[in-house]
């Protein structure tokens, strides 16, 4: 019975948040929800909210793409990012009944290596280690032939040297696909929820990293293809970041002299929005797949002035052998360096057969 009533907790919880949700920006807590938890998501620009398929690990950031194709689905990712620091995801898919009602559990994880502690006076005293934990759970429920609901649930940990800090969150997502038209519509709630403890006694609680995403993707019919569009920041309109020291800058993949015209930084600030990814199919069974991604907003405030670089443009490949996938994106931030991220995925019903 609680399954029939999944729309309406989801409405419920949807009004439960509005003033958290309202806080945006770039100075939250718990950033690590923002980074990509697999290889594949990472290769096609950091975001993937509007591809329904057997990869479990899509469910982390938009639930309602659970589906019984990930039935007893399993995933392993690990990511390395420049520094020591490195960050990963384990998850697991399973079905829930005949009407397509799909669950998932999964705990993410972000490692800052060996830092350094010093007084105020800049002396060594020792190093100490910094990590963050989600445990991620989430379901989903057709409610209609093309339409699907879904929420998660995290449970979030930061230890940050003797600091540590609590917190809740939920992303609560909505999926429209049209089978026929190849086409798929997404909105996303991300992290939607407040920090319980904080990192001191006395300090304010600070915002989460909330998100407000719409999606579209279409499979081409004559071409093993797939683009996706995503629109982030629904919940905020102005993203530009004002530098007083930038002396160049670019527009969208091309140059521009720092000094913007209206029409300019309006361009500059819609694409800041948008992130641009697409996936070549091979095969019969779509077995071999590559990936290209870019974030605009990523380039814009990573790209260092005199270097043209590859900030905000990510690559990837994707190969089943046997009864496993293995996936390897490579994602530019900084001329300093990016991430590289591995997964590995299967199902338990493939060693059944």
């Amino acid at each position: 019975m609680w399954i029939k009533s999944l729309p309406s907790i989801i409405v419920f919880a949807l009004c439960s948040f509005p003033l958290i949700a309202q806080i945006s920006g770039g100075r939250t807590t718990y950033a690590f929800l923002r980074l990509p938890v697999s290889a594949r998501i990472s290769g096609l620009g950091g975001n993937l909210i509007t591809v329904v398929d057997d990869d479990v690990n899509l469910a982390a950031a938009n639930p309602a793409l659970l589906n019984p194709a990930m039935h007893q689905q399993i995933a392993f990712n690990y990511g390395l990012i420049s520094g020591g620091v490195d960050n990963g995801y384990v998850a697991f898919g399973q079905k829930i009944g005949n009407k397509g009602t799909t669950m998932h559990a999964g705990i993410q994880y972000t490692h800052y290596g060996d830092l350094q502690q010093t007084n105020e006076f800049f002396q060594v005293e020792g190093v100490f280690k910094a990590n963050e934990y989600a445990m991620i759970a989430g379901i989903a429920h057709p409610v209609y032939d093309r339409l699907q609901l879904g929420a998660n649930l995290k449970v979030i940990s930061s230890q940050l040297g003797a600091y540590n800090s609590f917190g809740l969150a939920a992303d609560l997502a909505a999926v429209y696909r049209d089978t026929a038209k190849r086409l798929t519509f997404s909105l996303v709630m991300r992290n939607t929820g407040m920090q319980l403890s904080t990192y001191s006694p006395g300090m304010n609680r600070e915002p989460l990293p909330f998100d407000f995403q719409l999606g579209v993707s279409k499979r081409l019919k004559h071409l093993p293809f797939r683009f996706s569009l995503i629109y982030e920041n629904l919940q905020r309109w102005n993203v530009l970041y004002n530098d007083p020291n930038q002396e160049t800058g670019t527009l969208f993949l091309g140059d521009k002299p720092s000094k913007k015209s209206q029409i300019g930084l309006f361009t500059d600030n819609l694409f800041r929005h948008f992130v641009f990814n697409g996936e070549l199919l091979i095969g019969a069974r779509d077995n071999f797949r590559l990936r290209l991604g870019y974030n605009h907003r990523l380039r814009q405030e990573l790209l260092v002035q005199g270097f043209g670089g590859l900030a905000g443009f990510s690559f990837g490949v994707g190969l089943k052998v046997n009864r496993f996938r293995i996936d390897i994106s490579r994602s530019t931030y900084h001329v300093a360096g990016g991430q590289t991220q591995f997964s590995i995925s299967t199902n338990f019903k493939e060693f059944r057969k």
